[in-house]
């Protein structure tokens, strides 16, 4: 089966500031290797046009608009006649969009939800500009980045006909094992977030003040000019993709943080998990319900609750227990997170739709 399939997404042309492009890139080449033709659509916007590390791909055509007016006048035909139709989270007009890709579709349509939990605040209250609570049974599918219980609210409170879990992944060939001096003994990728920066205090910075003759540093954008870096912190403002596995690899461990509306839902694993994990660098995460459904604990993750935990981690920690759980990580994400294995499932939910009629129960997978 080969799909043609089009996409609308927040942005492929512009990793920084966001996670949405690399996961973009990571899941669309796959697709793409499987024989399915891609068409990425974005929103034209100033702050990733002016920040933009991808202009072209060898596996989609990316096209760029300035309106939904734009998109309706250049792409209908495109969008009746395709496969499969994806909207993904925090697309600009996202839930007018989806609208008018709800009606003239012909093939299978899918929300992609890189940011479920958040997404789920916002219907709460209202909120959201890129989905709303009568357009989601009108999809046939709603992907998202969160697995577990949340699944069975989205088809139960919200209607959705399926609700199937497309976590994040990693692309093996970006994020691998590159020979590098370790420069730091903790590392952290990730844009400033009020929310998590607690967090990064608590299990980043403070461990910092306590450790002066180890080294640390923090890669992203968007950290508040006022705020105060530890001496032994070197903030990085902006990593490209193509440089995280040299900074990984040169990581004696990396941290990993999640969002207050992640960690409460649970089943939400962050990509930075699966890339230090392939570049065979170990991690040390925060604690959230379902973790243990990616990574086994003590095995293939270490998980930390304070600034104790990680100076302990960071001062203990000999070299065959440090090898050995790089290793276990590694063989997991290769075994279970690939976005080669993403794209499978990918597929394997649009074949469930197509053979199952539009009125039929559906199996509920979670």
């Amino acid at each position: 089966m080969k799909l043609d399939i089009v996409m609308f997404g927040l942005s492929i042309t512009s990793s920084w500031g966001n996670g949405h492009a690399t996961t973009y890139r990571a899941l669309i080449k796959a697709l793409a290797a499987r024989g399915h033709r891609i068409t990425f659509l974005e929103r034209n916007v100033p702050w990733y046009g002016d920040h933009r590390d991808l202009s072209s791909s060898p596996h989609c055509r990316i096209k760029l608009y300035d309106s939904l007016r734009d998109v309706s006048q250049h792409y209908s035909s495109m969008v009746a006649a395709a496969d499969v139709v994806v909207l993904g989270s925090f697309v600009p007009d996202g839930a007018a969009l989806g609208d008018w890709i709800t009606s003239i579709a012909r093939g299978v349509t899918a929300f992609y939800d890189i940011d479920t939990p958040v997404t789920l605040s916002q219907l709460a209250t209202n909120s959201s500009e890129y989905i709303s609570p009568s357009l989601i049974p009108r999809f046939d599918l709603y992907l998202s980045f969160t697995g577990g219980p949340i699944l069975q609210l989205i088809k139960g409170m919200y209607g959705s006909p399926r609700a199937r879990a497309l976590y994040c992944a990693v692309d093996v060939d970006v994020h691998k094992r590159v020979r590098v001096p370790t420069q730091w003994a903790l590392g952290y990728i990730g844009t400033y977030s009020e929310d998590r920066q607690p967090l990064l205090e608590e299990l980043l910075l403070e461990p910092a003040r306590r450790l002066p003759k180890h080294d640390f540093v923090v890669a992203g954008a968007q950290y508040p000019s006022r705020l105060t870096w530890p001496k032994n912190v070197r903030h990085i403002e902006h990593l490209p993709p193509g440089s995280h596995s040299k900074f990984y690899c040169s990581l004696r461990y990396t941290l990993n943080l999640t969002r207050q509306h992640m960690a409460a839902a649970g089943y939400s694993p962050s990509v930075r998990l699966f890339e230090a994990a392939a570049c065979g660098v170990p991690v040390i995460s925060d604690r959230w319900p379902g973790i243990e459904e990616f990574f086994v604990p003590e095995r293939e993750i270490l998980l930390a609750s304070s600034a104790n935990d990680v100076v302990n981690i960071l001062s203990r920690s000999g070299e065959l227990q440090h090898r050995k759980l790089a290793a276990a990580a590694r063989e997991r994400v290769l075994k279970s997170h690939t976005a080669e294995i993403r794209a499978a499932e990918f597929e394997g939910y649009i074949k469930e739709v197509i053979s199952q009629p539009a009125n039929a129960p559906s199996v509920e997978a979670v």
